[in-house]
């Protein structure tokens, strides 16, 4: 086979695998997004249904849909776990002025946008079935303007003896307390105070 031949071939297998690859991440992403818009859909009919939402509990509230921004892969981030091997006791202080106390839990390490980001996940201490669950609580760059002034949440699942730990904003939510003040809601220890912001997730509800 000639030479230019075999170049020709090359390019060709090349350009072959480049669009596999590229039409299988179109289609993961697709999937990914659709993920999220059925979970937000199934949270609308939380909200507006269920006896423990927020509108439910709280009958002056009026529930008129939650707000989010379009769900972006690129906030699906694979963070480096570092757990603390010496936990303390924190502190957060609530929305109404009281206090939870917590465990320190690990460290979630990532870059975005130029920035270097050290989260800090906690553990509930508090007895009952929530006993144990991890909890993430962050403020970005949009806190007060686009969003929820006081921070959002994370939910955050434990991985057993893994360094890593998905940390996927497009499912960040508001606190109740974002939605009335007769909800207490514990705030964002400050080394979760970040210096981006993650277009992300659920935007503020009273605008």
């Amino acid at each position: 086979m000639k030479k230019q031949n075999i170049i020709i071939l090359l390019a060709v297998v090349i350009a072959l695998v480049t669009l596999f690859y590229s039409f299988r991440d179109s289609q993961d992403q697709s999937t990914y997004i659709k993920q999220i818009q059925d979970e937000r859909a199934e949270k609308d009919r939380f909200m507006r249904n269920s006896s423990e939402s927020p509108f439910v509990l709280d009958t002056t509230l009026t529930y008129t849909g939650l707000k989010y921004y379009s769900p972006d892969v690129r906030y699906k981030i694979t963070a480096t776990l570092t757990p603390i091997e010496t936990r303390k006791a924190v502190v957060l202080a609530t929305s109404d002025g009281k206090e939870e106390r917590y465990l320190e839990f690990a460290y979630a390490e990532f870059d975005l946008d130029g920035y270097h980001n050290k989260l800090l996940i906690l553990e509930l201490m508090a007895m009952g079935p929530m006993k144990g669950k991890l909890f993430l609580a962050f403020g970005d760059e949009t806190s007060g303007a686009e969003t929820y002034g006081a921070g959002r949440y994370l939910d955050i699942t434990k991985t057993p003896g893994s360094n890593t730990i998905i940390l996927d904003f497009n499912q960040a939510y508001n606190p109740y307390c974002a939605y009335s003040n007769s909800f207490s809601c514990p705030l964002p220890p400050p080394e979760n105070l970040l210096r981006v912001a993650i277009r992300a997730g659920e935007k503020t509800y009273h605008q």
